[in-house]
């Protein structure tokens, strides 16, 4: 099927969607231009009209036009100025960013996963990975080949950074031009089908990064289209989009339509918001909840299960809650308050946001109701900040130790294995995993991968490239880091940043590779585990101490668990919590088998008894009833 926009909108389909009779509709929208042609240069050069439709869109149907045929679009302005662009909808730039489009043929390739029906949003044990530095090649063919060993260690979704086209062959993604097109360095529309297609082979969700608050500057052209942006609100990142000014009902459409285009052409599982507190939008009816509502509808309708997972720093429910109570209706969003905690606690680290952080009470509150500032003042913002969401399940909270975002705009990109010694490791490993929450591993984690994850651009404008340069240098400035950061441009940044897979199969690295393999297992076979429902959870901190408590049980009461998680350097001794009965050990990281310094833990212990975990710990108790 192909992707249809709202049918209130005027909108329909865009971009160039070839038929089975050899004819090619081109469809674009440009309200402020005179007339628009597109120009097809292969196979055969011309140049043809499109028709004027309402708000804005001109079409036409083509002869002799299918899929490998490249175009432009010539725009006539209304001052007598004519411009030559690739399609705002382009499904494929072969050439990059500055060449001509390519007409796909999205029916041409044979999908094999009919029987996939997806996943249910708490059973995801998901999975980051950036394409190009995921393996040597740096292709989505070239990650196949690793898919059985990510199910083998319990991985069920594959998170892909953005994939949509930038300029250069390497970059984070977040530099994309072309929403709609898949990078040409990573292997194009093909070789993304040929990767969703595997992972859905093995059971495996994929989960797909997409920007929708910004464009990158080089390659960006949908400025010569429409306005597709305003000057009325500014991010970070670029030019804001247009989601509530004059002409943004249509984009709006081109948005969701890019949402649905993923879901329908790509089979895509789940899609991850970027950075939702550079949406704007002050409308009546949120472009966030439209979204949502869009692909809800259209998720039936192809009979999957299909999620939308926004990362937002703003600590506003509403984004989650749903519709019929005032919220946008979304499914989860990313946690950041959760990785904040954590990583103060076991770095010590308290500069630029993380000083908000530090006391073993955000992580304890991080767990009991996932947003840590929910109205309390924050010292970094000099204001109150956020608003509580200890009424929304566990289910709604992707948490993490590390991802992109928290190891990469690090001056050096240091991942947690070049901060913490091994002990830690294990420890945040386990907060992650036995959290009741939706885990999340950042590439490489998983072993301890020590090779650092760089911020990287190939861009081609020399301007450009000393923006970048001393954007970054800004960046770390609420951080006191000494030196200067490896340079975004220098191809040599993005090879460091490739990770070492063998390694996984190696030393230390094989123990945690194992650790927590072992955590996923038991996170999948203990109910008291799966169900992730905050109902049915007490977490405390002991005393003065920088331990916590987490007990958790099922519904029907036949599953219990305990976790304690000694984040002092030292043992520390506390007594088995209540219930009555017998606690049965299934796990310490403290165990020789980690590589730790000696469990001191029996296999057995009850209520009341004193035990004696090692620093920097994590132990897991399963309760028993007398017998």
């Amino acid at each position: 099927g192909r992707v249809r926009a709202p049918a209130r909108r005027g909108g329909g389909v865009i971009g160039a969607l070839p038929a089975r009779d050899g004819t090619c509709r081109f469809r674009v929208w440009a309200p402020r231009a005179e007339r628009v042609e597109v120009r097809i240069l292969a196979p055969h050069e011309r140049v043809v009209p499109l028709e004027r439709e309402d708000l804005g869109h001109h079409a036409a149907e083509v002869d002799g036009v299918g899929a490998g045929a490249r175009y432009l679009y010539r725009v006539h302005r209304a001052d007598g100025g004519l411009i030559e662009r690739p399609d705002p909808a382009s499904q494929y730039q072969p050439d990059g960013v500055h060449g001509p489009s390519e007409v796909v043929d999205h029916a041409a390739f044979r999908w094999t996963d009919s029987g996939w029906k997806g996943l249910l949003l708490p059973s995801m044990i998901m999975y980051e990975l950036h394409t190009g530095t995921f393996t040597t090649e740096g292709t989505f063919e070239a990650i196949i080949p690793r898919l059985g060993d990510l199910k083998d260690l319990g991985i069920n979704t594959i998170g892909l950074m953005p994939v949509a086209q930038f300029p250069g062959d390497r970059n984070w993604g977040y530099d994309g031009v072309y929403p709609y097109a898949v990078q040409n360095s990573y292997g194009g529309p093909e070789g993304l089908k040929r990767l969703v297609n595997a992972c859905h082979q093995m059971e495996l969700a994929v989960s797909l990064d997409v920007v929708y608050n910004h464009l990158g500057p080089e390659g960006n052209y949908l400025w010569d289209f429409g306005p597709y942006f305003t000057d009325r609100y500014k991010t970070p990142w670029g030019e804001a989009i247009n989601f509530d000014g004059p002409y943004s009902d249509e984009v709006r459409n081109y948005f969701i339509a890019n949402a649905l285009h993923w879901i329908t052409e790509y089979h895509i599982d789940a899609l991850r918001i970027d950075a939702i507190h550079g949406i704007f939008d002050f409308s009546a009816r949120h472009f966030l909840q439209e979204l949502g509502e869009a692909v809800r509808l259209h998720a039936q309708s192809v009979r999957r299960d299909v999620y939308v997972i926004p990362e937002s720093d703003l600590n506003d429910v509403r984004v989650i809650r749903p519709v019929e109570v005032g919220g946008h209706g979304l499914d989860a969003q990313w946690n950041d308050d959760f990785h904040h905690a954590l990583h103060t606690l076991l770095t010590g680290e308290r500069n630029g946001y993380y000083e908000d952080f530090g006391k073993i009470e955000h992580l304890e509150k991080a767990l009991r109701e996932g947003f840590i500032y929910s109205g309390e003042y924050s010292p970094f913002r000099k204001r109150r900040h956020g608003s509580s969401s200890k009424d929304r399940p566990g289910l709604q909270f992707v948490v993490f130790s590390q991802n992109h975002d928290q190891v990469g705009n690090r001056m050096r990109g240091e991942r947690l294995s070049g901060l913490v010694p091994f002990e830690a490791l294990k420890l945040a490993a386990g907060a992650v995993l036995l959290a009741p929450n939706i885990p999340l591993l950042f590439m490489g984690e998983e072993y301890g991968e020590k090779a650092p994850f760089l911020y990287f651009v190939s861009h081609g404008d020399k301007a450009l490239i000393e923006a970048v340069r001393k954007g970054r240098n800004d960046e770390f400035k609420h951080f006191a880091w000494d030196g200067e950061p490896p340079d975004p441009q220098d191809e040599r940044t993005f090879l460091t940043s490739k990770i070492n897979w063998e390694e996984r199969w190696q030393g230390e690295h094989a123990v945690l590779l194992n650790f927590y393999r072992t955590l996923i297992k038991l996170r999948r076979e203990i109910p008291a585990l799966s169900e992730l429902d905050r109902n049915r959870l007490a977490v405390s901190v002991i005393d003065d101490s920088r331990v916590i408590t987490m007990q958790q049980w099922n519904g029907l009461g036949t599953s219990r668990i305990c976790g304690i998680f000694n984040f002092e350097a030292n043992d520390v001794n506390i007594a088995m919590p209540a219930p009555e009965g017998r606690w049965r050990k299934v796990v310490d990281s403290a165990d020789r088998e980690w590589n730790g310094p000696g469990t001191m833990i029996p296999v057995v212990a009850h209520s009341g008894d004193g035990v004696t975990l090692r620093g920097q710990s994590i132990a897991l108790f399963l309760h028993e009833e007398e017998r």
